[in-house]
C-alpha cells in the first residue's frame, strides 16, 4: 500500500465536499440556490473531486414541505445549479437504507448528472445496503457503502460485513465516526481492517469523521497515513452537531498541487460568516464533547445547545444516566 509522507502526495486521494449534505442536517437543507452555486464554483476552483449535494430521500417518507430541496436532490434542482456539469468535479448524493426508494428516486445514470450514490447503513442493515448498491450499480453509478456508528460495532461484526460489501459491486467502503468518539489509534486500527478487505476485493476505503472531540481532522489525516484515499470534509466544519473535518484544514494539509486553499477561504469569508451571523449554530461545544466521550448519538447535545444550557456538569450526569 502506497502511503507516502507529509511532503509527498498520492494521486489516488480524492476529496469529497459534504458541506451541503451534512450541513443540511443543521438547517433542514434550506440553502439558497445562490449559496449552492457559489459552493459548487468554489469546489471547482479548489480542485475538490466530488461535491455531495444532499440526500435522495423518499417523498413518501419525508414531508417535502418540511425540508429544503437538498433533502431530495431532484434531478432538475441539481441541473439548475450545474447544468450538464462539464467540469472535472463529480457529483454525489447519499441514500439512507430504508429512507430511499432506489427504483423511484434514482434515475438511470444516462439520464442524470449525478456520478456517485453513497449508501448509508448501520451494521445490522448491510444486506439491504448491498441490495441498494446493486440497483445503483446496475443503473450505472459509482457506489459506496458508508458504515455508520462504527464505534458501536465489534471487530467480528465489522469483518463479516466488510466481507459482504467486498463481494458486492460497491466501489468503496467508508469508515464513519458518527458520534465523534474515536481516537487516532482506533482509526489506524480500523483503517488496517478495512484496507485488508478492500485490497482483497480491489476497492478503496474512505473516512467520514465528526468533530465532537476536535479530532475530525486528526483522525482523517491518520487515516490518510494508513492508506485511506477518499476523504470527506465540509467547509468551516459545517455539519450536524459538532461538524466534520474542516475542508480548509484538509486542503492545507494535502500536498497535491491540484488542491487550492484560497477559493475555500474566500467562500468562508463571503458565505459561511453570513450563516453564523444569521443564527445558524454548529461546531465544537462542550455538550458535543460529552456525547463524544460517552460514545453517544449527539441528539442529546443538540437539544442542550438549542436550549442554550451551560450547566455542563448536570448535562454530563444526565447523559450518563446519573440524574
Amino acid at each position: 500500500m502506497d502511503k507516502g509522507t507529509l511532503l509527498t502526495f498520492r494521486p489516488q486521494i480524492k476529496v469529497i465536499d459534504a458541506t451541503l449534505r451534512d450541513g443540511g442536517l443543521v438547517n433542514n437543507f434550506y440553502f439558497e440556490d445562490d449559496f449552492v452555486k457559489k459552493l459548487y464554483d468554489t469546489n471547482i476552483q479548489a480542485g475538490v473531486d466530488y461535491m455531495e449535494f444532499g440526500y435522495k430521500a423518499s417523498k413518501e417518507i419525508f414531508d417535502k414541505s418540511k425540508f429544503g430541496k437538498w433533502k431530495f436532490c431532484d434531478e432538475q434542482d441539481i441541473r439548475d445549479i450545474v447544468g450538464n456539469n462539464d467540469t472535472d468535479l463529480k457529483i454525489s448524493v447519499m441514500a439512507d437504507v430504508g429512507r430511499t426508494d432506489v427504483d423511484k428516486d434514482i434515475l438511470p445514470k444516462d439520464e442524470s448528472v449525478i456520478d456517485m450514490v453513497r449508501v448509508a447503513s448501520y451494521v445490522n442493515t448491510i444486506p439491504a445496503a448491498i441490495d441498494m448498491v446493486e440497483h445503483c450499480a446496475k443503473k450505472g453509478y459509482e457506489t459506496t457503502v458508508n458504515i455508520m456508528a462504527i464505534s458501536h460495532s465489534n471487530d467480528s461484526d465489522i469483518k463479516q460485513v466488510l466481507e459482504l460489501i467486498g463481494q458486492s459491486p460497491a466501489d468503496g467502503i467508508y469508515i464513519v465516526d458518527s458520534y465523534g468518539s474515536l481516537y487516532p489509534e482506533q482509526i489506524r486500527r480500523l483503517s488496517d481492517i478495512y484496507l485488508e478487505v478492500a485490497t482483497k476485493y480491489n476497492k478503496y476505503v474512505g473516512i467520514h469523521a465528526h468533530n465532537n472531540q476536535q479530532l475530525a481532522f486528526a483522525n482523517t489525516i491518520d487515516a490518510v497515513a494508513s492508506g485511506v484515499n477518499y476523504l470527506d470534509a465540509t467547509i468551516n466544519s459545517l455539519g450536524r452537531g459538532a461538524g466534520n473535518c474542516p475542508l480548509e484544514l484538509l486542503l492545507g494539509f494535502l500536498k497535491n498541487p491540484k488542491y487550492k486553499l484560497h477559493p475555500v477561504l474566500k467562500f468562508i469569508e463571503e458565505e459561511m460568516l453570513k450563516l453564523k451571523e444569521n443564527g445558524l449554530v454548529w461546531g465544537y461545544d462542550i455538550p458535543y464533547l460529552i456525547t463524544g466521550v460517552l460514545d453517544r448519538h449527539p441528539s442529546g447535545a443538540i437539544d442542550c445547545i438549542k436550549k442554550k444550557r451551560t450547566d455542563y456538569a448536570n448535562i454530563y450526569q444526565e447523559l450518563m444516566g446519573l440524574e
